[in-house]
């Protein structure tokens, strides 16, 4: 990783991207012209010599300040193209294409977010093997907002002047969702053949790409990459490219990678890295002042190695007072920041219904729990766990190994504030409650409503609750109870038939609750009473009852 001291060096400024110069009459009008014409088209920033250069001449001091203010001095002789046979819009573009490499890696040498990234670059450039003759697809999957684009385009530019043609195709997702597959086709012709192409449909286009690409020593990206159809026909086989080239593709969706040659997963920011990025949006320095450092930590503790949230909130940051930056930190506890969450959750969008209650219900309810119990839970609430979670798994929502089921705290907080969108003011009305306050007050004041299915209170500590006995009436739909660590004054009258999973964890009653008649409750899979010492009375039902539609735990 890059140390925080190699970003206090500040960014080159430059007046002009190149300085033309020429020598011999006959390009001053022609060659020269057109050359410069290309160069501002394609929006190059070009200080072009007036005067003609002679051999033994000095150079002029305003001459000579213009190339010290240039990235490139380019002098043309014009013997060197006089004589060739090359049509000279093909050598004007190749020189134009090269100034254009050139420049777009010596900007990403000096671009000043770059934190952290170099030796991730340098990790994927080593699985590129660009000095092997296979065709090689490569892989960068990772959540949103990770820092994905940012490290292809990084590569992109350390790279791509070693390859006959470039082509970065950003947005995937968001054009083909606005336009389809044709102009996106389109494009990566225009960029990889430099031909403007009619197509008219599809299948048109990959026949194209197919033929016309086959032998070009091409590196093709593929941005943002969200649909199998999106890569069946923009890069769907190795044999469509020529020996020696290369694409990359970054998605978020794992499943979409089964024929890649090797898939690197995007990491976070550790934390140095972190606060080095945050100091450059938000002080323009590669540490925070003195009187910032703690509250930068605390910005970095919140962001859990996200690019896209330190990035976001060390823009907003800037140029603040200490206050400010308290006063964010708090807001962020209640209100998170829109742009993160925005970004976040397209990937919940993305998702079947199923897959969407079972990321909500992680969310709220099961995020840093045991993965056998997560997933039987999930079954008992007919979610389907084996698909839904493989899924979330894939499309880089979750993690999950053998013992443990998480996700990054960012996405959490965007499912949990989800919910709160559902009905903001009155919290009966969402289909989850976990918090103590939202808790409390729905059951304290009986404002339960259909729409809850899912009630969670974990305490750390035992708190007693004078709950209205009869707040569980209105929950005509509710489908997982979970009290933990909770003395109620008085047992709840009625529990709602619709209940899958009751998990009650400190059960303080040497009794089950009066209010529980298994008769009623049909669609019970799960249930857990959890206390130190014996339960006196035991529920008794048939085996084949049990064996059908119970699991029963009592400690």
């Amino acid at each position: 990783m890059a140390s925080s001291s190699s970003f206090s060096s500040s960014t080159p400024s430059w007046k002009y991207d190149v300085f033309l110069s020429f020598r011999g009459k006959e390009t001053r009008n022609t060659f020269t012209d057109h050359l410069y014409d290309a160069l501002k088209k394609k929006g190059i920033i070009t200080f072009r010599d007036e005067e003609k250069l002679e051999t033994g001449k000095s150079i002029s001091s305003e001459l000579f300040k213009a190339i010290e203010d240039s990235r490139i001095a380019l002098v043309i002789l014009s013997k060197n193209y006089a004589s060739s046979t090359w049509p000279e819009s093909k050598i004007i573009q190749n020189i134009v294409e090269d100034i254009w490499h050139k420049l777009s890696y010596s900007f990403s040498e000096c671009n000043e977010g770059k934190v952290g990234i170099i030796s991730r670059g340098e990790k994927l450039v080593s699985l590129l093997s660009i000095g092997s003759n296979d065709v090689r697809i490569i892989g960068l999957w990772g959540m949103g907002g990770i820092g994905k684009t940012t490290l292809a385009r990084v590569v992109f530019h350390m790279v791509s002047e070693k390859f006959e043609r470039s082509c970065f195709l950003s947005n995937v997702r968001e054009e083909y969702e606005k336009s389809g597959l044709v102009p996106l086709q389109q494009l990566l012709i225009l960029k990889l053949l430099n031909e403007s192409m009619n197509i008219n449909d599809v299948d048109e286009g990959v026949f194209t790409i197919k033929n016309r690409l086959r032998h070009k020593r091409i590196l093709l990206i593929l941005d943002d990459v969200n649909q199998l159809e999106q890569l069946d026909n923009l890069a769907g086989n190795h044999i469509w490219f020529g020996s020696g080239s290369r694409i990359i593709i970054t998605t978020r969706d794992k499943h979409l990678l089964q024929l890649v040659d090797d898939i690197y997963d995007v990491e976070g920011l550790d934390d140095g890295e972190a606060l080095s990025l945050l100091s450059l949006k938000a002080f323009k320095t590669d540490h925070p002042p003195k009187d910032f450092l703690e509250l930068s930590k605390d910005v970095v503790h919140y962001a859990k190695g996200l690019p896209l949230a330190i990035e976001t909130l060390g823009s907003f940051l800037f140029n603040r007072g200490v206050d400010i930056w308290k006063s964010t930190l708090n807001r962020l506890k209640e209100f998170p920041e829109s742009a993160i969450l925005q970004k976040l959750k397209i990937g919940y969008d993305a998702l079947q219904e199923t897959e969407q209650k079972i990321f909500l219900y992680i969310a709220c309810f099961f995020n840093h729990e045991e993965k056998d119990s997560v997933v039987k839970t999930l079954d008992h609430l007919g979610l389907y766990p084996d698909v839904g979670l493989r899924v979330l798994v894939d499309k880089s929502l979750i993690k999950m190994n053998d013992s443990e089921v998480c996700m990054h705290d960012l996405l959490q907080e965007m499912c949990q504030e989800i919910v709160r969108e559902e009905c903001r003011e009155d919290p009966g009305k969402r289909s989850m409650l976990w918090s103590f306050e939202d808790v409390h007050n729905v059951l304290s004041n009986n404002m339960g409503t259909e729409a809850i299915q899912g009630m969670a209170l974990k305490l750390l500590e035992l708190k007693e609750a004078n709950w209205n006995p009869e707040s569980f009436s209105k929950m005509r739909h509710l489908k997982l109870l979970i009290i933990d660590n909770v003395h109620l004054l008085h047992d709840p009258k009625h529990l709602p038939d619709s209940l899958r999973v009751f998990i009650w964890s400190g059960y303080p009653s040497k009794s089950l609750p009066s209010s529980l008649h298994l008769k009623t409750f049909e669609r019970l899979k799960s249930l857990q009473l959890i206390k130190f010492q014996k339960i006196i009375e035991t529920l008794t039902f048939t085996k084949s009852q049990f064996l059908r539609n119970w699991f029963l735990k009592i400690v």
